[in-house]
């Protein structure tokens, strides 16, 4: 087997064929059976193919476990379209199939979303006298959760209990993440609960389902209840465990907790921080402004090979945006284009909004030019940013013909585009405007918001209509909108203010 394997990796064998043809094979040889196994393991999946029909040809009848083996390599490959031109061909050569056969063929229905016909497999399955395996529900189960249908998930587990099949680790695995991904959090803890007592033991990846899940509900109390449970039952965390928990840590600003798991994740001799935690990590402490750390852990990043990507150049330009280093950010984004990387949406509009706020307008409408050239797509968060910035410089009107520019392009305006523009209204003194475009925002269904109310409450103060004032206070409470501590600023700042003619 391996100097077949060593002559197919040097080229000395391209096909099995011409071997077959100089030994004299008839019924079943263990030399073609050979030949066929090495060429697929050597990825040479069509070679293997051309191998099996020549063997048909001369009257060779491969064992199953062959034809098994080559169908797998089909699906390995992703070329279903052999592996069901060699079934049928194993059809009519009357090699019947065996549970490993139905099986893969199951699988392969799986994977072309043929879900319903893997189901009815199962009723050819048994009419040829072969029984159905856990394994051959857990891949019509995993089908339906990998498309989000659980619910039919847990009817095959119903199903597969009253013909005497017991789940296994994989099975409850499959349904507590289904389960976790449509936030079902209550039952897969119950299924958990119910894995433990029917004695199937669960892995870190069924760990990891649960406090994922919990994670993105913002339960870290839970999450790291479950990650308790994985140290009592032996099981080591993964990385993916740590960056699940760093993460959520993050996003919560518990920074401290991060740095605590973080050190004891690095004291750990298997593990690792990977690409991943380098990019939670990089976006938590931009998030919290601490942008020199953010800048040494990119740096410690790069120096272990780990690739930098558009995620992490994304929240590095963000960083160096809110610190007022703009230029730096802008740098870096060029930076990152000269490395090959492609900016997306998001990357584009950090470095736009970040323009827009440090009052360089100019260069973030060039990117909104380069994001065309590019191909790249403007979304409403882009346009959203260049009217902030033309408010700021007090090109109201400027920002206000946008909008038309969103609709020309096919991008709905949101409530915060109509905001934008009533805050740079209500700061020069148009009330009259401001209170246009909250009507506007009203006639197609945005409820204001206390951004809103606020905004329109400065600029009326300001102008020294008390009175309209008290009025939009009272209109806030009647919407269900309390004022918070913006309200009240609004309302100093604009009694406070030169007052102004609209």
């Amino acid at each position: 087997m391996d100097v077949l394997k060593l002559a197919i990796a040097e080229g000395k064998l391209q096909s099995g064929v011409d071997l077959l043809k100089s030994i004299p094979t008839r019924g079943s040889s263990p030399i073609s059976d050979l030949l066929v196994r090495a060429l697929w393991e050597c990825g040479k999946v069509e070679e293997a193919l051309e191998t099996f029909y020549y063997l048909k040809e001369i009257g060779v009848r491969p064992r199953i476990e062959i034809c098994n083996g080559l169908l797998s390599a089909f699906l390995r490959s992703k070329k279903l379209g052999h592996a069901w031109r060699l079934y049928a061909e194993m059809f009519r050569m009357k090699i019947p199939s065996n549970t490993a056969t139905f099986n893969i063929m199951i699988n392969v229905l799986c994977k072309e979303g043929k879900l319903r016909k893997a189901e009815g497999f199962l009723q050819i399955m048994e009419s040829s006298g072969v029984r159905p395996t856990v394994v051959t529900y857990n891949t019509i189960i995993q089908g339906h959760c990998d498309r989000g249908r659980v619910d039919i998930g847990l009817e095959l587990l119903k199903s597969m209990r009253e013909r005497g099949i017991s789940p296994d680790s994989y099975t409850y695995g499959i349904l507590i993440s289904g389960l976790c991904k449509r936030g079902k959090l209550a039952e897969a803890s119950a299924m958990f609960s119910d894995m433990e007592e029917q004695g199937a033991k669960p892995t870190a990846v069924t760990f990891n389902a649960l406090i994922d899940g919990f994670c993105n509900k913002g339960d870290l109390e839970t999450a790291f209840t479950y990650r308790k449970k994985m140290k009592d039952r032996a099981i080591k965390p993964t990385v993916s465990t740590y960056n699940m928990l760093l993460h959520a840590l993050l996003m919560e600003k518990r920074n401290k907790e991060a740095d605590e798991l973080l050190e004891e994740m690095q004291k750990k001799d298997e593990l690792s921080p990977d690409a991943i935690t380098y990019n939670i990590l990089i976006n938590g402490k931009c998030r919290a402004g601490d942008i020199d750390k953010a800048l040494q852990l990119f740096e410690e990043m790069t120096q272990k090979g780990l690739p930098a990507s558009k995620v992490t150049y994304t929240s590095i330009i963000y960083g160096l945006s809110k610190s007022k280093r703009v230029e730096d950010g802008y740098s870096l984004f060029k930076e990152a284009t000269r490395r090959g990387l492609s900016p997306d949406t998001v990357m584009f509009n950090a470095m736009i909004d970040g323009l827009c706020s440090g009052g360089k307008g100019e260069k973030a409408f060039l990117l909104l030019e380069e994001m065309e050239r590019m191909k790249v797509l403007p979304d409403e968060v882009t346009f959203n940013s260049l009217m902030r910035g033309l408010c700021l410089q007090g090109k109201v009107e400027e920002a206000r013909e946008l909008l038309a520019e969103m609709r020309r392009r096919g991008i709905e305006p949101d409530h915060v585009s109509y905001n934008t523009l009533i805050s740079g209204y209500s700061r020069r003194g148009a009330v009259k405007e401001a209170l246009k475009l909250r009507d506007e925002m009203l006639s197609l269904g945005f409820n204001p918001t206390v951004l809103t109310y606020n905004a329109l409450i400065q600029g009326i103060s300001a102008s020294g209509d008390g009175d309209l004032a008290e009025q939009l206070l009272r209109e806030m409470a009647a919407d269900g909108v309390g004022p918070n501590d913006g309200t009240y600023i609004a309302l100093l700042e604009g009694l406070a203010a030169p007052s102004s003619v609209d």
